[in-house]
């Protein structure tokens, strides 16, 4: 039996359908979704992602602004950008794009970010929310996985998910979305003795350790939800996931692709932080 593939570019359009009419309805209330996007440097891959934010802007019809600014920027002057768009109030959300250059301090940065503003859900308080259940704006990838899943039809309650990976972009905080809908949750990373055996008891299955095809059928029960974060570039320039997807069609009951599964989520996701943003700002109950 073949796996069904999770389509994240479909259940993207389907999501982003649903915030054009969301914006259009806020709007109404003279009330306009603001983002503000922060680029410092010429990184070549934060360009197209900042690229492709403008664009989700100009199509659910949010207020936008790019700040580009020079890789020589001081950290000084990045935080009085920061600062200016904290009190700013058009502007709902605020997303500094990472990496930054070496001399600045991405800690620093992240924490200066007002936390209603913290559409990327990297502020500590974020996070601590989080853990303890407390209502904040979640970290988009993680919150996307969490979407796909529901969307194909997949109970979670009750389930074993298991995570490969423990970073604070995606391990951590899924782990933590997963408990929140009642799976049993257990995350594993290079030191886990018996992965494979682990891996193989999940119902829903996580993969985010950045190496390509790293994980094949051995690791996935029959008829389990496997969901790649995983984004490699192959020597050949092709991109594969950190799961090696034709080994794991037959074995897998759902599967997402890459590209085309967890990656279109998370600029979506960002979006819907964004008008959750702009409702609290303005006392709109969501």
């Amino acid at each position: 039996m073949c796996a069904q593939i999770i389509e994240g570019k479909k259940i993207s359009d389907l999501i982003r359908e649903e915030m054009i009419t969301e914006t259009a309805a806020l709007k109404d209330k003279g009330v306009v979704p603001g983002l503000a996007v922060v680029l410092v440097g010429e990184d070549p891959a934060s360009k197209v992602y900042v690229g492709s934010k403008e664009k989700a802007c100009q199509q659910l019809g949010f207020y936008s602004e790019v700040h580009r600014l020079p890789a020589a920027t001081s950290e000084e002057d990045l935080l009085a950008v920061i600062d200016r768009l904290n009190n700013q109030s058009t502007i709902n959300g605020i997303l500094v794009q990472l990496p930054l250059p070496k001399h600045i301090n991405e800690k620093a940065v992240i924490d200066a970010i007002r936390v209603d503003k913290d559409v990327d859900g990297f502020h500590p308080e974020s996070v601590g929310n989080l853990v303890i259940g407390d209502d904040s704006l979640l970290p988009c990838t993680p919150a996307g996985v969490i979407e796909l899943i529901k969307r194909s039809g997949v109970e979670i309650s009750g389930k074993h998910a298991v995570i490969i990976g423990r970073s604070n972009i995606v391990g951590k905080p899924v782990a933590m979305l997963l408990l929140r809908e009642n799976a049993t949750v257990t995350i594993c990373h290079s030191r886990t003795a018996n992965m494979e055996e682990i891996a193989k008891q999940a119902d829903i299955l996580v993969v985010a350790i950045g190496k390509a095809k790293a994980i094949d059928s051995k690791f996935v029960k029959p008829g389990a939800i496997v969901i790649d974060v995983g984004i490699n570039r192959l020597a050949d320039g092709k991109l594969a996931g950190d799961v090696d997807y034709e080994d794991c069609l037959e074995s897998a009951g759902y599967i997402t692709p890459v590209p085309g599964g967890v990656g279109p989520m998370t600029i979506t996701m960002l979006m819907k932080n964004t008008i959750t943003a702009a409702k609290r700002a303005n006392g709109i109950k969501e």
